[in-house]
């Protein structure tokens, strides 16, 4: 079981290895968004952005809707975000301690 959660949680984290994917995370926060709300806010192709939703979509982390034409996305738990937040904290800090360390080198 420990280690089906393990395979389970590596490819979860694979979302997180890719910056489109983070933007899109990042953009569904708070809302339901279209395919084509997606190629606006990114500025990418809608072949790009189905592939990156279609990766998300597969290991759970978002689901989808049709309505008409048009697919919306929405996230399938908002503890994603929680887990984003977190990761990104880290790496906010990490970025502060190393201009710190860049300051008190030069001076």
């Amino acid at each position: 079981m420990e280690k089906e959660i393990y395979k389970l949680h590596a490819e979860m984290c694979k979302v997180f290895s890719n910056p489109t994917r983070l933007e899109i995370l990042n953009l569904l926060r708070d809302k339901e968004m279209s395919v084509t709300e997606l190629i606006k806010k990114t500025k990418l192709t809608q072949a790009n952005i189905s592939q990156h939703l279609s990766i998300m979509k597969s290991k759970g982390i978002v689901t989808s809707k049709r309505d008409g034409k048009n697919i919306y996305y929405k996230l399938s738990n908002h503890k994603i975000i929680k887990a984003f937040d977190i990761i990104r904290e880290v790496l906010v800090e990490r970025l502060e301690k190393n201009r710190k360390i860049i300051q008190e080198i030069r001076t």
